[in-house]
């Protein structure tokens, strides 16, 4: 048991402190099994998630970089019942739906509908998901009852009538959609002709660990990110399933949520350094491999207590997936959505805003300050840049991916 004063002045000591920890050694003691295989990545939301991730990443300029591939894929689907020829063609190839089946889209609503049902368990989940649309033929009934039936979504037509531009009407509903987070701003301005839709979902996400962390506000330590600067951490210590890519120099961590419902995997570079080399390394075939070999291992882990916010807009991502004619406002065909879909409706932007929070609550709190009895623990210390996934463990879903580049707080120095 972890003596009572304050683990934070001790955690750097924590090799020259065993015999405090234990006084005998111990077998570690193994977190509850995931209800499914951690290392098998079929769900669908993998490699869409892992693909639009790296696209995102790809020439430096984004940072703190969060997508929901589960919530996103659940729109592109919604938005593809509205679409036919070759328009749905490529909806069903970034996808992965074969003519005549609709595995892909069951696998991709069963998953959404037991996330939203898990909500307040290993997770709390604020999301919200809707269509836009700016000055538009009228959509047709039966596509708007489906949208709002079977994916969730709300239609909301974008006027003239107010001052507000369009950014700000799309910020204030994400803003709610999130339950009141802050949002961050979308680096480009938004621009859309008269036709256009907009695909648009907003998420906060914050998990409740199965043990929780020790934190002390006034615990600031640096954070050597993008920006250097002072952060609060949280500390404990434990057994956890970890890994060590020696050749590519970077550890592997999977920290379990309450009840084993979802699962959060770090993956941080041994030294500071930005994230440029671990993205491009970030394939599916790579990530399933790094899962395979995790193992049991006593850990002395600290993380900064931090919220991340993300704004994204992925038309040139999806585009270079092959989702090319729907932009197009001649050749897209949403003749499905409105009977005059074809030439005169169009996808205008697809929105995404993320905020995810690293916080110490367990989901229970008698185990709030239950250190365990650790021989020898490898030190996992995230004061730098690394890359976050989550992932739902009875249906394999990729819940959420994303880099933490820079935390907020007070400045050390200017940028690297």
């Amino acid at each position: 048991m972890v003596p009572t004063f304050p683990v934070p002045l001790l955690f750097l000591q924590v090799l020259a402190l065993q015999s405090v920890w234990s006084s005998a050694p111990q077998e570690p003691k193994v977190q509850s099994s995931p209800q499914t295989d951690i290392s098998s990545l079929h769900h669908p939301t993998w490699s869409l998630g892992l693909q639009l991730y790296r696209s995102l990443r790809i020439d430096g300029s984004q940072t703190n970089t969060f997508i929901s591939p589960l919530l996103l894929a659940n729109s592109l689907l919604a938005l593809e019942h509205g679409a036919k020829g070759p328009t749905a063609g490529q909806f069903h190839d970034l996808l992965g739906i074969t003519k005549n089946d609709k595995a892909v889209g069951e696998v991709l609503t069963k998953a959404l509908k037991y996330v939203r049902e898990a909500n307040g368990t290993s997770y709390t989940w604020h999301i919200s998901s809707a269509l836009f649309s700016k000055q538009a033929p009228k959509l047709k009934k039966s596509f708007l009852e489906k949208l709002q039936t079977h994916f969730g979504l709300q239609h909301v037509a974008l006027e003239d009538a107010q001052k507000q531009t369009d950014m700000e009407k799309l910020q204030s509903w994400a803003k709610s959609g999130m339950d009141g987070e802050e949002t961050a701003d979308l680096e480009q301005a938004l621009e859309t002709k008269p036709g256009a839709m907009i695909l648009a979902n907003a998420l906060h996400f914050k998990g409740f660990w199965d043990r929780g962390f020790y934190h002390e506000n006034q615990d600031l330590r640096s954070f050597l990110g993008t920006r250097y600067t002072k952060v609060p951490m949280m500390h404990r210590s434990g057994v956890y399933r970890h890994y060590e890519d020696m050749e590519n120099m970077v550890q592997v961590l999977e920290l379990g949520l309450w009840e084993g419902k979802a699962s959060m995997v770090l993956l941080l570079p041994f030294h500071v350094e930005n994230l440029a080399r671990l993205d491009r390394l970030l394939t599916q075939d790579r990530v399933e491999k790094w899962l395979g070999k995790l193992n049991s291992t006593s850990i002395a882990l600290s993380l900064p207590r931090t919220k991340i916010s993300s704004t994204v807009s992925l038309q040139k991502q999806l585009a270079a997936l092959g989702l090319v004619d729907a932009w197009n406002e001649t050749s897209a065909d949403f003749s499905t959505a409105s009977s005059l879909g074809q030439g005169k409706l169009h996808l205008g932007a697809v929105l995404h805003w993320t905020s995810l929070e690293l916080a110490p609550e367990s989901g229970s709190k008698e185990s709030m300050h239950e250190d365990e009895d650790v021989e020898k623990p490898k030190i996992f210390y995230a004061d730098h840049s690394f890359i976050i996934l989550v992932r739902d463990n009875s249906t394999g879903a990729l819940l959420m991916i994303g880099a933490l580049d820079h935390t907020d707080g007070p400045a050390i120095h200017d940028e690297l």
